[in-house]
């Protein structure tokens, strides 16, 4: 099991629950539209919000930012260690950086000091693009191998300074690979790890590779927080990740829907049914599943043991409760009359 480590207000590894993560993707200059978007990021669910603090304007962003949410927020320093000593001067709750990167120890020492004494927890991320060049000749290549040796190289020089709050990214395009490296890490050290497939691409793809990775490793009970890095609205990244969570059966965020296939016995719009009914219940928080059936053989029978659902007939549905038929109605009036049963549950 992972040791805890607190980032502000919440805590994760130990016995909490898998935290959710996204970042700002509007430009750190628009601090009113950074603001506006970490505020939806919290309605849609996200846990932890990072924000890319590039230079010392950006700093603003994090005064601005905390004023508005009351989750953690976290800033994403790279090169400049003096950003990551301003942004603690500044409140933040967690530092993501690179000791790679930021210049001498010295320096680094110098972060993991006043993070040390403003109680703010620092994230290492290690990538392939930043290994040094001593691990890529002796790997050859970003490995799995070479990502976890780096990450480890990294968290002893903030343990050489007394610091042990920190929690572990490693990251790579390579589902495999991310998954090998955290793997490694992980049997390694009890730090926390951030769980999360980098430059996943768009939506469609994004998601797949995210699901495999992630749920990969949380299924194995690897992971204490995760970021769904997806090339599309971050709100979107929440969703998946809630989605992610519950198909591992980690978390319970409210509805589960299960729904057929289709086949050459269904007679009603079953895509279309199921979508909407998804997208109706997008905000329930009833612990249901709900099963969208298309015929009488995948419905009542199958589905007996979801709370509420509906199986299709010829233009029609039937609505069913743990595997008993409660009514039929007309194809156009499924999707009220479910949500009216699911209204009184």
């Amino acid at each position: 099991m992972a040791k805890e480590v607190k980032i502000g207000k919440i805590a994760i590894g130990g016995e909490n629950p898998i935290a959710i993560q996204s970042m700002i993707s509007v430009p750190s200059t628009d601090i009113e539209g950074s603001v506006k978007q970490a505020v939806e990021l919290e309605k849609a669910g996200c846990e932890i919000i990072r924000a890319a603090i590039p230079d010392m304007a950006a700093v603003e962003l994090i005064p601005a930012i905390k004023e508005k949410i009351s989750i953690p927020l976290v800033a994403d320093i790279h090169f400049d260690y003096r950003l990551a000593l301003a942004a603690v001067e500044n409140g933040i709750d967690k530092i993501r950086i690179n000791p790679g990167n930021i210049g001498s120890e010295e320096r680094t020492r110098q972060v993991v000091e006043a993070c040390g004494n403003a109680g703010v927890a620092i994230r290492v991320g290690v990538n392939g693009g930043s290994l040094d060049k001593r691990l890529l000749e002796k790997y050859g290549s970003p490995t799995a191998e070479a990502l976890a040796e780096s990450a480890l190289d990294h968290v002893a020089i903030l343990e050489k300074y007394g610091f042990t709050d920190t929690v572990i990214s490693i990251k790579s395009s390579n589902v495999k690979t991310m998954i090998n490296a955290c793997r490694l890490v992980s049997e390694r050290c009890d730090y926390p790890l951030h769980l999360g497939v980098t430059e996943a691409g768009t939506e469609h793809m994004g998601i797949i590779k995210n699901a495999i990775g992630i749920g990969g490793l949380l299924v194995d009970g690897i992971g204490s927080t995760i970021r769904v890095t997806l090339t599309a609205d971050p709100v979107r990244e929440i969703y998946a990740a809630k989605d992610i969570l519950k198909a591992a059966g980690v978390r319970d965020f409210g509805v589960n829907i299960v729904s057929c296939p289709t086949c050459g016995r269904t007679r009603i719009d079953l895509i279309k049914l199921a979508n909407e009914v998804e997208e109706a219940l997008r905000g329930c928080e009833k612990p249901l599943t709900v099963a969208v059936m298309g015929c009488a053989v995948n419905g009542p029978g199958e589905a007996r043991e979801a709370d509420i659902g509906v199986a299709g007939g010829d233009k029609c549905g039937l609505i069913f409760k743990k595997g008993e038929i409660l009514r039929k109605v007309p194809e156009n009036e499924i999707l009220p009359a479910l949500l009216e049963e699911i209204g009184r549950m």
